[in-house]
């Protein structure tokens, strides 16, 4: 049987919108960054490359005079990553513990309240989260560990807390499309519940796992509010979670409210400069992440 001249019309015009929505996509991507590379030559042009990769300090937005301004951006990576890795310290345990008890352990009614809860818990506003770093975590860290009013750990804390649900959530959803035939030969063969979930479902969901992951780890990466909050906005070149931090999407927030940034300053084109090496950090963990799930892809008839 033939399609109609309306069937025809209507498939051509489904085709066309997404064509479309596909193509805006990609002219969106490439518009953010072709504004990113055209304005960080403004910075670029005037700085010297080796300061700017290999400095340890970063003083723009910490003076008025550009004469003194420091252009390491060392002190912002450090900040950014410190938070992140406290993050997922605790968010990817946590999570994926979460996942596999919710998808191969729990009974229906305890899932059935649990699932709730971290829909609720991925829905909470970030400022939130930073109020409760501020006036909960903070002063449980000061007296007995010697940690500063403003430290990277309350942030990373929190930013952990707020990537808990998205890990578990998308985690056990790659567990459920597991087939239910690949546990079922692993209890066949004399191996326990266990055995099932670490030498089979894991493996064949890991594709899934890492894509919860770098997703958490991204989500983590642009945290703004929080940080503001709880971080204290002070770069630093250091590791050490007790002290003060500032990340990129922070000193892009900082730089940009602030009154005393003209156009065509230094510290304006700083901005696109920060959120450049953003984009490259995040671009460079999707490449990674596409690779581990390319290397633990399986498929499953």
């Amino acid at each position: 049987m033939r399609p109609s001249a309306t069937s025809k019309r209507n498939q051509t015009f489904v085709v066309s919108l997404l064509v479309l929505c596909a193509t805006l996509s990609i002219a969106t991507t490439v518009g953010i960054v072709t504004i990113l590379l055209t304005e960080s030559y403004g910075f670029f042009s005037r700085i010297d490359l080796s300061d700017f990769l290999l400095g340890t300090e970063w003083t723009i937005g910490r003076s008025k005079n550009e004469a003194d301004y420091k252009y390491g951006i060392w002190p912002l990576i450090l900040g950014t990553l410190r938070i992140t890795l406290i993050a997922m310290a605790i968010s990817i345990p946590l999570g994926l513990t979460t996942a596999v008890y919710l998808s191969e352990y729990a009974p229906r009614w305890i899932r059935a309240i649990l699932k709730p809860v971290l829909e609720i818990l991925a829905g909470m506003p970030t400022v939130v989260l930073g109020y409760f770093a501020v006036v909960v975590i903070t002063p449980t860290l000061l007296e007995p560990l010697g940690f500063k009013p403003y430290n990277a750990m309350a942030a990373g804390i929190a930013v952990g807390i707020l990537c808990l649900p998205l890990v578990s959530s998308l985690a056990e959803d790659a567990l459920q499309a597991v087939p239910r035939s690949l546990r079922e030969a692993v209890y066949g063969l004399g191996g326990t519940r266990f055995d099932s979930v670490v030498k089979v479902v894991i493996p064949a969901a890991m594709s899934g796992i890492v894509s919860a992951f770098l997703l958490a780890f991204a989500r983590a990466i642009g945290e703004t509010m929080i940080v503001a909050l709880a971080a204290g906005s002070i770069p630093t070149f250091t590791m050490d979670p007790r002290g003060p931090s500032q990340t990129m999407t922070g000193f892009i927030v900082e730089v940009f409210q602030s009154e005393d940034v003209i156009p065509g300053t230094i510290a304006y084109y700083s901005i696109y400069a920060v959120a450049l090496t953003l984009f490259l950090l995040t671009f460079i963990t999707t490449l990674i992440g596409q690779f581990v799930r390319r290397r633990y892809r399986e498929a499953y008839e």
